[in-house]
């Protein structure tokens, strides 16, 4: 049997994770479960289609996720390298766009800029998926919260503590948290803190789903009683020269045992990865039977599967 996804009036693109409403984001978790599930049922829901995709920066698990995914329901995936002529340097990216929508069916897109994924989508005529900016990552925590779906059989309630730089994968935290119903704990050094109108943004998403969305200084209050704790590299690609600087400034913000200590006994640590193992955590927590992040590896498959047929179907 060939299943295709639910009719579901959705926004053509996936750029922030805030086109989506809560009732979307819990329609998503239900095909991704029957997409891990059962594969088989799948196989051919795409066939005959093509996707782009765009990375100006590298990767392993997003690019391996969704070229896997397409082809594992029977399309194709082709890899444009911007790696050394960003988008827009070559060619104009509205050309860009108008030509890959004349060939292709969805155009996966990794970026420097939120702006050039932006314009992207603003000339292409298939549905453009955000794989990565400076400002969201919203696969990488749809992914997350779907893995912490399976640990504690809903996300609604779950206590999340994020520790470290108000970055990407916090602000998508914050997006996708809030259409959940989690509650949500940030905790940052001064002057790292995620972008004031998102928070805003999300405070509003959640007062309905029962969410909430606090911000700290103190990573130890933040991780107090918390049901999962999240982290994230220092310093993201494209911010190099300023390792050395945020290393001593994020030190007190390490997710090693002696932090995981204040969080609830059944607690979990999350990673989007690629992780730096002794700067943002220990490798006595990566390691520990706490330690889900292989499994939000995993989850990035089945969740990207589920945004593909959503979108391209």
């Amino acid at each position: 049997m060939n299943a295709q996804a639910p009719a579901l009036n959705l926004a053509s693109d996936l750029l922030t994770g805030t086109e989506w409403n809560a009732s979307q984001v819990r329609e998503l978790f239900r095909l991704a479960a029957d997409v891990k599930a059962h594969p088989d049922r799948y196989k051919d829901a795409l066939a005959g289609r093509f996707l782009a995709m765009v990375f100006e920066k590298p990767s392993l698990r997003t690019r391996v996720t969704f070229e896997v995914g397409i082809v594992s329901m029977g399309g194709s995936a082709i890899l444009l390298d911007h790696a050394n002529a960003r988008l827009g340097e070559r060619e104009s990216i509205a050309d860009v766009a108008r030509s890959l929508s004349r060939w292709v069916h969805g155009i996966v897109a990794r970026v420097f800029e939120q702006e050039a994924l932006d314009s992207l989508a603003a000339f292409a005529t298939v549905p453009v998926i955000n794989a990565l900016s400076d400002v969201y990552h919203p696969c990488q925590t749809l992914a997350d919260f779907f893995t912490l779906e399976e640990k504690f059989g809903s996300a609604r309630g779950v206590k999340l503590a994020y520790i470290g730089d108000g970055n990407n994968v916090c602000h998508s935290l914050l997006v996708a948290g809030a259409r959940v119903g989690a509650h949500m704990r940030i905790a940052t050094p001064a002057g790292y803190e995620p972008d004031a109108e998102i928070v805003e943004a999300a405070r509003c998403d959640a007062a309905a789903t029962q969410g909430t969305i606090e911000l700290f200084r103190s990573p130890e209050e933040a991780v107090s009683g918390a049901q999962a704790v999240y982290t994230d590299v220092w310093a993201s690609m494209g911010q190099e020269s300023e390792t050395e600087m945020r290393a001593a400034i994020f030190a007190p913000y390490q997710i090693n045992a002696a932090l995981m200590s204040h969080a609830a006994p059944d607690a979990v640590f999350l990673h989007c990865l690629p992780a730096h193992r002794g700067s943002e955590v220990t490798d006595e927590v990566m390691e520990s039977p706490r330690s889900i992040v292989f499994d939000e590896a995993e989850n990035r498959l089945h969740v990207q599967k589920a945004i593909l047929l959503m979108l391209l179907n």
